[in-house]
């Protein structure tokens, strides 16, 4: 997939070894007298050692790349003791990765590992330093409790995963994880032309959402739903759009993940209209 990553001029370098120090993933080592970037699954493309470099040796470039894995990257950083975790966490929490800072919070609670106790502050506070409903989280089994809406109606949410938008949804997420998965790949404006949107499209699925008008990064939106699909369980996709003709964007980005995928997953196309 196509995605920000950390490239560095081997003729600016100077080897000082600043960068390596300030990766908290552990992504750059000196190899040779020189910084070398080790392993693309280890580079979130933030860029946290682009500061600490004094030639201006680093950059970030947009080139095709395998997915930042968090997972590995904990791998990685946990034997290098408390110190190296917490300031992986901290680079995650100031740069607003809200989806891998809970990915690495559920991985270290899984080893049985304590958080650092500056994290678990700026989770629990809900202040200080980022939303923490931008979290990643899955709501398997847990639908929220109906709602009376003072005649007789009453409504549950159907939404079973945290976040929805593409942009923010990562491709290794434990929840594209599951067995026999139902996919709905939504237009942003769909659920407010539809009123039973959650109860029709969402129920029993997880969600994308995005606008090919509107969002510039088709091509990252194919190459991350082509990893979704190749790498998930994915049992059926749903597509459910507006009846605009910008709209049909949707159905072309997902075809063409598709094909880069190299599955064959039935795909349904639901066309919602205006009125």
């Amino acid at each position: 997939m196509k995605r920000q990553i950390i490239t560095i001029d081997e003729n600016k370098c100077n080897g000082c070894g600043s960068c390596v120090t300030g990766c908290p993933e552990g992504a750059i080592q000196m190899i040779n007298g020189k910084a070398r970037l080790i392993n693309d699954l280890f580079c979130d493309g933030l860029g946290a050692c682009i500061g600490e470099c004094p030639v201006d040796a680093i950059t970030i470039e947009v080139r095709e790349a395998a997915p930042y894995n968090e997972r590995l990257v904990m791998d990685n950083i946990i034997p290098h003791g408390t110190d190296t975790v917490k300031a992986h966490l901290k680079h995650l929490h100031e740069h607003n990765e809200k989806g891998f800072l809970t990915e690495a919070i559920e991985y270290l609670e899984e080893k049985g590992i304590e958080v650092p106790k500056y994290i678990e502050e700026t989770q629990n506070s809900g202040c200080g330093g980022g939303c923490p409903g931008s979290a990643s989280f899955s709501f398997k089994n847990t639908p929220s409790a109906p709602v009376n809406h003072g005649s007789g109606f009453s409504s549950v949410s159907q939404l079973q995963q945290w976040p929805v938008q593409l942009k923010l949804l990562n491709p290794e997420a434990p929840f594209f994880k599951e067995k026999d998965l139902d996919l709905l790949i939504a237009a942003d404006c769909a659920p407010f032309a539809h009123g039973n949107f959650h109860e029709e499209f969402m129920k029993g699925k997880k969600v994308a959402m995005f606008c090919p008008k509107l969002d510039p990064y088709t091509d990252e939106y194919r190459d991350k739903l082509a990893h979704i699909f190749r790498d998930g369980d994915i049992k059926s996709v749903t597509i459910a759009r507006m009846e605009v003709p910008c709209c049909g964007g949707i159905a072309m980005i997902v075809k063409q993940a598709m094909e880069l995928s190299g599955r064959s997953i039935p795909v349904e196309e639901k066309i919602i209209k205006i009125k």
